[in-house]
């Protein structure tokens, strides 16, 4: 029997391949409490790279076999997270203790707000905790499904063939670049925080101007 760490990027890669990345991405993009600490970045990332071959190794993974399972999990894992929200997301919000979970519906809350359904839902995408209680929250405030379904839809291709990709270049330009994961994979989540404060920046810019 194969023992696998659902928090371990690399051991649910070597167990499980693309159906790993399905199963953690769908969970990690709106099963309230679960995916908070379910790997996504650190999961889409490492599997890019190990579906690029090189002289020294062949490719680990297949490319196009990752990309369908990561767009699969991702657009599945945000609608179910609205449902979850629709049918009773704000009790299950209001039972829990963690202020983590808490303190990330009050952001995806007001990142609703502020910005609207379409680049809320896009930009949340890439922000860590954020996208795991942003679809859930949107449910509860009842956000149209047609437009949700359409940006949510958008964001998650965008996110996780944007990793995927990244990785799988990555792979095939930099020989034994799978020995780097470790700080790239750290790299990867301080990038994936930028839009959220490039968008935070430019809005408390715009109300001094106003």
């Amino acid at each position: 029997m194969i023992a696998v760490n659902p928090l371990d990027s690399a051991s649910v890669l070597a167990a499980f391949g693309a159906l790993g990345v399905l199963a953690v991405i769908f969970a990690e993009s709106g099963l309230l409490v679960v995916g908070f600490f379910l790997p996504g970045d650190t999961l889409l990332f490492p599997a890019g790279v190990l579906c690029a071959s090189s002289a020294q190794q062949e490719a680990r993974l297949s490319l196009w076999q990752v990309l369908v399972c990561a767009a699969v999990g991702a657009v599945a894992g945000g609608q179910v997270g609205y449902l979850i929200g629709r049918h009773g997301g704000r009790a299950v919000l209001a039972r829990t203790s963690r202020r983590r979970v808490k303190g990330a519906a009050a952001r995806a809350e007001e990142l609703l707000a502020r910005y609207g359904y379409g680049k809320a839902l896009v930009i949340g995408r890439f922000v860590p905790v954020l996208r795991t209680v942003l679809h859930p929250v949107a449910g509860a405030l009842g956000v149209p499904a047609r437009p949700f379904t359409l940006w949510q839809t958008l964001g998650g291709v965008l996110w996780s063939q944007t990793l995927v990709l990244a990785g799988y270049l990555l792979g095939a330009s930099v020989p034994h670049v799978d020995d780097y994961l470790l700080p790239l994979v750290g790299v990867v989540v301080v990038a994936s925080l930028l839009p959220l404060l490039i968008e935070t920046w430019r809005s408390r810019r715009a109300r001094h101007r106003s």
